[in-house]
């Protein structure tokens, strides 16, 4: 008797990023999630984009994982801005580890993860590509900045501390 069996068709890494002011997310999906990886989607939507919109002062939040390789990032970012000469500062804040709950682009990784990715199955990388990349350009045609509720007081009563 044959059983059905799952065929892995490889894995695709979403590298996104959310704009605090106005809610609009970008993102670049990669076969990889390195460093490497990680400085491609700076460099060709991060970094453009904040030119295009003529942002002074960039500023990054990440976690502490590897793929933003914290002991390099800061140096390499630096490095870019002296070459290129780009009329831009950066500013990378990191979140303490374990706290990416933190991070607003998580928020919207659930928002993806429950509108798009589950329970769809996807014949292909390319097909779920492509999704995601619909689902982002849909997203952003009504998108507005995080209402950010959870307050410094609701953190100490769940943790008991007053």
């Amino acid at each position: 008797m044959l059983s059905p069996r799952y065929k892995r068709q490889g894995a695709l890494h979403l590298f996104a990023s959310l704009s605090v002011a106005d809610g609009q997310v970008y993102g670049l999906c990669q076969t990889r999630k390195r460093f490497v990886d990680f400085q491609h989607f700076l460099l060709t939507v991060i970094i453009p984009e904040a030119l295009r919109r003529q942002v002074s002062t960039l500023a990054l939040i990440v976690d502490n994982g590897t793929t933003h390789a914290p002991k390099q990032l800061e140096a390499w970012l630096q490095q870019q801005i002296m070459e290129q000469q780009w009329p831009l500062a950066i500013q990378i804040y990191w979140l303490p580890k374990n706290a990416s709950w933190l991070d607003q682009i998580e928020i919207w990784f659930s928002i993806l993860q429950r509108k798009l990715l589950n329970p769809n199955h996807f014949e292909s990388l390319e097909v779920l590509q492509t999704a995601i990349d619909l689902f982002i350009a849909f997203y952003n045609r009504s998108a507005k900045p995080i209402n950010w509720s959870y307050t410094v007081e609701k953190l100490e009563h769940k943790l008991g501390i007053n």
